[in-house]
């Protein structure tokens, strides 16, 4: 059995402003240290539009999870965000509830709005 290979984060950021790359690493290689390539970055902190920044190339992610390449929790979550994966069940779950709630909220205003 070969090398599990990984697409996961690696801090680059300075203490208390943190930033991102996305990169594909061995399992066993330390967070921050050697690494395959890098394919992306990612800010976690929202610009003065509240936007998030994810770079990503497209092209050398499929190629990595074409080859088998792992992505970690949270970069399978980015990748969700960014289009490259469907979203897992879970997610989908999540939305539906989400959804679910916000129109069970309305029915009670407007059903109290009513009897007012």
């Amino acid at each position: 059995m070969g090398n599990l290979v990984r697409i996961r984060l690696a801090r680059w950021g300075v203490r208390h402003n943190p930033f991102y790359g996305i990169v594909v690493a061995e399992a066993r290689a330390p967070r921050d240290g050697r690494h395959i390539e890098r394919i992306g970055t990612y800010n976690p902190i929202p610009d003065e539009n509240g936007v998030k920044h994810i770079e990503l190339d497209f092209a050398r992610a499929k190629y990595w999870i074409a080859n088998g390449a792992h992505p970690t929790d949270r970069v399978g979550w980015l990748l969700t965000k960014v289009g490259l994966l469907p979203p897992t069940p879970l997610q989908k779950q999540r939305e539906a509830m989400a959804a679910k709630q916000v129109e069970m909220a309305t029915k009670q205003a407007a059903a109290t709005k009513r009897a007012t």
